[in-house]
């Protein structure tokens, strides 16, 4: 016998491993979102000017559900690509891909630094690239779940860009979310 385990056993442990990571991504885009206050409501974000190119608000949560699902897949086919070349580093790859895209709602929703956020996202778009380039060698069909994310997050910096643009005086700009009150006689 030549193989260490059946293709039954293969797809069941891709399905454990899928059980795993699919909830795992998703959970903690959610929570990096929901950390930085990254929603429609952000009073520093509502006063921002919105580029031409800024999808309504909800496209952002049924997006980013759908690509953290495929992500999620992708990583645990190469999880379970045991004995194959490059499966160390495609999921070292993948975790600082995933660590960076973490960060970015916290600089751009909760500390206001686009600038700062732009440059998170030019890093992650090269770390994005290069991990869909080695799942490609590990597992083809993973590099290829991977591309949707990297078209959005390519999309996204040119959005960070745009709002950059739009809104220099608030690069950086600290908002109180205060609200205040005005009483007319």
């Amino acid at each position: 016998m030549t193989e260490l385990a059946s293709p039954a056993q293969l797809r069941a442990s891709l399905l454990r491993w899928s059980l795993f990571t699919v909830p795992g991504v998703l959970l903690l885009g959610f929570f990096s979102g929901a950390v930085a206050g990254s929603t429609a409501g952000n009073p520093w974000f509502l006063d921002l000017v919105k580029p031409s190119l800024y999808p309504p608000p909800a496209t952002f949560g049924i997006v980013w559900s759908i690509l953290y699902v495929l992500i999620g897949l992708a990583l645990a086919m190469v999880i379970t690509a045991r004995g194959a070349a490059q499966r160390g580093l495609a999921i070292g790859l993948f975790v600082v891909q995933l660590l960076l895209n973490l960060a970015w709602s916290p600089l751009f929703f909760g500390a206001h630094q686009i600038t700062g956020a732009l440059v998170l996202l030019l890093v992650l778009d090269v770390a994005v690239l290069a991990t869909v380039v080695v799942f490609n060698k590990v597992r083809p069909l993973a590099a290829a779940l991977m591309l949707p994310y990297l078209g959005w997050v390519l999309f996204a910096t040119v959005l960070n860009w745009q709002f950059l643009q739009a809104n220099p005086d608030a690069d950086g700009a600290q908002n109180s979310g205060a609200v205040s009150s005005v009483e007319f006689k």
